[in-house]
């Protein structure tokens, strides 16, 4: 429970970061603003099609009661505009971060060099940077989508769908939304998709800590826009403490054999992690 409070304070962190460094506020800005006018008219073209997207899904029911079809309509209606919003919400960080590739690689930069220490750099052409951002944030859609096919077939199952669905749904958008966000700062550290799955999942509770108020936070689209800039700081921040937990394993492991015999340190420092797993 103490990682989940770790991570939102990276959320606050991050914001009080982009807070004393007003340029780079206004520097992150830009994409989100871009990306929310398209989905916000693509959300808005949701909400008048959904109704005549399910009655040609379920012709079956033309033949009930104008109540019971009502009922059963309007219920799959609201279900695919959450489906939506599910999407859209996971969606929109990944698209704002293709949209602002320059924008947000240059601010997560910014945070490595203002709390000191090495600032790595992928060592890419911009091309290539954003052909690997592409490809990630495809490969993480699909399982997005296969786990939203999931909990929305699971919304049918009565109670459970309506108490522990909705809590399920905003774990996973709350984790993916931490591996896209982490994802800037990860990837100017050469590490690849697989490896920054298997890092969050290391350290869970601290990833959805992090990623789930930030995920609730960007169901209001204007507020998504605003937090941007301070969630891909407090990404980079969280990046830097997890990626320099790894650090001591890698020391104690390599001066382990020249220490004095009968001290005690070959064992390795009390206290010290061998893994990311608390």
């Amino acid at each position: 429970m103490r990682d989940l409070g770790s991570g939102f304070g990276y959320v606050m962190k991050g914001q009080r970061w982009v807070a004393g460094h007003g340029r780079w506020l206004g520097f992150g800005l830009l994409p989100g603003l871009v990306t929310l006018v398209l989905y916000a008219g693509a959300l808005v073209g949701l909400a008048y099609g959904a109704d005549d997207v399910i009655a040609w899904a379920t012709p079956f029911a033309d033949d009930w009661s104008a109540t019971w079809a009502g009922l059963f309509r309007g219920f799959l209606t609201v279900l695919l505009f959450v489906f939506g919003l599910f999407l859209a919400v996971i969606t929109f960080t990944a698209v704002t971060l293709l949209v602002g590739q320059p924008f947000y690689e240059s601010l997560s930069e910014e945070v490595d060099r203002a709390e000191g220490g090495e600032v790595p750099q992928s060592g890419l052409p911009f091309w290539r940077d954003l052909w690997v951002s592409a490809r990630d944030s495809a490969r993480i859609l699909v399982r997005v989508t296969l786990y939203g096919i999931l909990l929305f077939a699971l919304g049918f199952v009565p109670v459970v769908g309506q108490t522990v669905v909705p809590v399920l749904g905003f774990c996973v958008t709350g984790y993916f939304l931490a591996e896209e966000l982490t994802a800037v700062a990860l990837q100017r550290r050469g590490v690849e998709l697989k490896e920054r799955l298997a890092l969050l999942r290391g350290r869970r509770m601290l990833t959805l800590g992090f990623g789930v108020p930030i995920g609730l936070a960007f169901l209001v689209p204007v507020v998504a826009v605003f937090l941007m800039p301070g969630a891909v700081a407090g990404a980079t921040l969280l990046v830097r403490d997890l990626t320099a937990e790894r650090e001591p394993e890698t020391d104690d492991t390599a001066a382990g054999p020249a220490t004095a015999p009968g001290d005690g340190a070959g064992a390795g420092r009390p206290g010290v992690p061998l893994t990311l797993e608390k």
